[in-house]
């Protein structure tokens, strides 16, 4: 079987042109045949498409998605096979099919009570375990099988979750098990057979044991290469069993091979998880870009550019414009503490609520004031927001603002001259009945004003060495004649560069505003 889950015995989960299970190669007399198992793109044979089975002949090409196979045989592998056609009737010959080996157990007399033989149990075990199931059909298979190998009537499965034993699949009822043999099995990772409790000084002592008449007990461990799962346990009154070492050797096979099987079944859901996380992050990331601007509005005085890129899929960083009823530009950022979707569930929350803001309170300081008080209603204690909100008018260049605890904005004049917009309050959401009030400065033709939040001049190379404010200074100084859009890109290219093949540690905005 060939596809994109991880159970096919070819599997390639990265190729998403491939189909769950896509097709299977079957033997057929005495050759081979490739079958498309109602594939979503379909199965080629030498460009061909397959509709249902096709009989593959030396150097044909298979093709299911970006997979390529050539299907033919290797002389150097070849077996050459030579002497009699048929077998003589010799005594020493022993005979077998898969069908009588997995049967054998059933065969009358072959052993006591009914118990299968060692080869039977493990043919069968392969068989139920390696099909595709529920982790709850496995638990109940595992202990099916495991209870027939050794001829038992009674036993359970516990699965170790947060912590605690869970039942997980049982025959039998009042199950009371020692904690003893509970802590040797898990802590120690070691199987236990106890022929008979009686004899052992520790065992004897025990309720759990004198009170349900337990002689004999087995307990292994739900154990894969490295972790403990859980525990079988198995037990029996007196005189009912006669286990040996050999059915605990068996048990503890089995235990193992139902770990690994469970274990694999654990990874690949959480792979499927993991993809579907993947693909709803890569959805919110599309809305979330889709709140931002497309493109910043065309007004006559003034050159707009803006700029954001999330550190994870989605961000807590936003930026906007507005047109103010009275004429003037809004344009504001913010910035929400911390990552990924709860700061990007809280950016939402914010921009819905700016729209609205800024259709009725046209100054900075009603603006944010009023914001701070809705925040503080809607926002979680751990979670604060930075936010830069300013009116800039476009014929004059006046331009008023109000700041709760965001970046200082940079103002770099035609000359050169540099500014930092400091004025401002505390971060929204934090102190109740907070009054902001709004600062205001002129802005001349040619001159630039960058918001940013703290993803730029916060940067770090991978020596850890910050970006910072004068670096961001110097380059708006160089590049300040240049149109917005251009200056944007050579602040973000120098960060860019700074930081290397570091990963971003924060969401990185930036908002340019030129007077012309």
């Amino acid at each position: 079987m060939l596809g994109r889950l991880r159970s096919n015995d070819i599997s390639f989960p990265d190729d998403g042109s491939l189909s769950k299970q896509h097709l299977a190669f079957e033997r057929e007399g005495e050759g081979w045949v490739v079958v498309d198992l109602g594939s979503r793109n379909g199965t080629f044979v030498n460009g061909t498409r397959v509709l249902d089975r096709r009989r593959l002949e030396p150097g044909d090409i298979v093709r299911a998605g970006k997979v390529v196979v050539t299907f033919g045989v290797n002389p150097e592998d070849t077996v050459v096979f030579g002497g009699p056609e048929h077998l003589g009737g010799l005594p020493t010959t022993v005979r077998a099919t898969l069908e009588s080996a997995l049967q054998s157990h059933k065969t009358a007399g072959l052993l006591p009570r009914g118990r299968v033989s060692p080869l039977g149990t493990v043919l069968q075990a392969s068989r139920e375990l390696v099909a595709r199931r529920s982790a709850q059909e496995l638990f109940t298979a595992t202990l099916t099988l495991v209870m027939e190998a050794v001829g038992a009537n009674r036993g359970v499965i516990l699965s170790a979750e947060g912590g605690k034993l869970a039942v997980r699949a049982t025959r039998g009822e009042g199950f009371r098990i020692s904690t003893a043999v509970r802590d040797t099995v898990l802590r120690e990772k070691t199987s236990l057979l106890v022929p008979d409790t009686s004899l052992d000084t520790e065992l004897r002592q025990r309720d759990s044991i004198v009170l349900q008449r337990v002689q004999t007990l087995m307990a292994v461990p739900l154990q894969t290469d490295v972790d403990v799962l859980g525990l079988i346990y198995l037990d029996g009154p007196p005189g009912a069993l006669e286990w040996t070492a050999e059915d605990l050797n068996l048990v503890t096979a089995m235990a193992n091979i139902a770990a690994l099987r469970l274990e694999r079944e654990r990874l690949q859901r959480a792979d499927e998880l993991r993809r579907l996380l993947e693909t709803e992050l890569h959805q919110a990331a599309a809305i979330q870009r889709g709140f931002l601007p497309a493109d910043p509005p065309l007004i006559g005085g003034v050159d707009l550019a803006g700029y954001n890129s999330a550190s994870h899929s989605v961000g807590g960083d936003y930026y906007d414009f507005f047109m103010l009823p009275d004429g003037r530009l809004g344009c504001v950022i913010a910035d929400v503490a911390g990552k990924g979707m709860p700061a990007a569930l809280l950016m939402v929350n914010l921009q819905a609520r700016a729209h609205v803001l800024s259709e009725t309170r046209f100054e900075p300081a009603s603006f944010m004031t009023t914001l701070d008080r809705v925040v503080r209603r809607n926002a979680a204690e751990d979670r604060f927001i930075t936010v830069f909100y300013c009116a800039v008018d476009p014929a004059s260049g006046r331009v008023e603002y109000a700041n709760a605890g965001h970046n200082p904005p940079l103002l770099v004049r035609r000359d050169g001259a540099v500014e930092w917009l400091r004025e401002g309050g505390p971060v929204l959401g934090v102190l109740p009945g907070i009054q902001y009030d709004s600062a205001g400065t002129q802005m001349s033709a040619d001159d630039v004003l960058v918001l940013y939040s703290d993803g730029v001049t916060e940067a770090m190379t991978p020596e850890d060495l910050e970006f910072g404010e004068a670096r961001l200074a110097e380059i708006a100084v160089e590049h300040r004649s240049d149109q917005a859009r251009d200056l944007l890109s050579a602040i973000h290219a120098r960060v860019a560069e700074w930081c290397g093949d570091a990963p971003p540690q924060d969401d990185l905005t930036i908002v340019v505003v030129k007077k012309t």
